[in-house]
């Protein structure tokens, strides 16, 4: 197969204590799975169902980068969350044989540009550009099921500057991984490569330049990442 130009190189992570690199194909996020992230963004999590954004698969970040503050914004936000790597595909998969989907676990941080989410919200416009923009996918090596099992519960913090912003428990979850999973798969068939953001905890906040924003999760360890100047 011959193209007009060189394809795009594909997008991977790291996984931990191994050479070979996670492909990565899509990214799903779950919005607003944490009850009191919920309530802090003006909603009832008692009222609504799941719903789900994408980010491309090329605003994926590793552990350590420097980021640039991003264009068209003067409110980005940190939301540390446990990212679900698939591998295995499937669609209109049981919640009881989601778990057997996953490949393993990472730490990540969902970058958003809140001021441009708020004016698509206000609009009734799509979060692509609040959520899809480059570099917004922080996400650290992965961890194969294998190593560190299935994680259900467990601390989730993040500290910016040493300062802590968030933390809550992977147990606060309002939909289950396995939940998560098998609602998704209702919609779309999900593949090996495939990322799920998870939601995350109350305490949201913004980063700005020269910041350093540490994401901690339970029997994972931490992902950092700098953020510098303005684009």
């Amino acid at each position: 197969m011959s193209f007009v130009f060189p394809p795009s190189p594909q997008a991977s992570v790291p996984v931990r204590g191994e050479a070979a690199r996670f492909p990565v194909r899509r990214v799903f996020c779950v919005g607003r799975n944490y009850a009191a992230h919920a309530r802090e963004m003006g909603k009832d999590p008692d009222r609504e169902p799941p719903f789900f954004f994408t980010k491309p698969a090329d605003a994926v970040v590793e552990d350590g980068a420097t980021i640039a503050y991003p264009s068209l914004t003067n409110d980005l936000h940190h939301e540390g969350e446990l990212v679900v790597a698939i591998g295995k595909g499937g669609i209109d998969i049981a919640e009881g044989d989601a778990l057997s989907h996953v490949w393993g676990y990472a730490i990540g941080n969902d970058l958003t540009r809140r001021d441009l989410q708020a004016q698509a919200k206000d609009l009734g416009r799509p979060w692509d550009f609040a959520k899809g923009f480059d570099q917004s996918a922080v996400c650290g090596a992965i961890a194969p099921v294998s190593e560190v099992g299935h994680l259900a519960a467990g601390e989730i913090s993040v500290a910016v500057n040493g300062e802590l912003r968030q933390r809550g428990d992977l147990s606060d979850m309002i939909w289950s991984i396995a939940e998560v999973i098998s609602i998704l798969s209702r919609a779309v068939r999900i593949e090996a490569g495939d990322l799920i953001y998870t939601g995350t905890p109350a305490g949201v906040g913004a980063l700005v330049p020269g910041d350093v924003c540490v994401v901690n999760i339970a029997g994972l360890g931490s992902v950092s990442t700098t953020i510098g100047p303005r684009v």
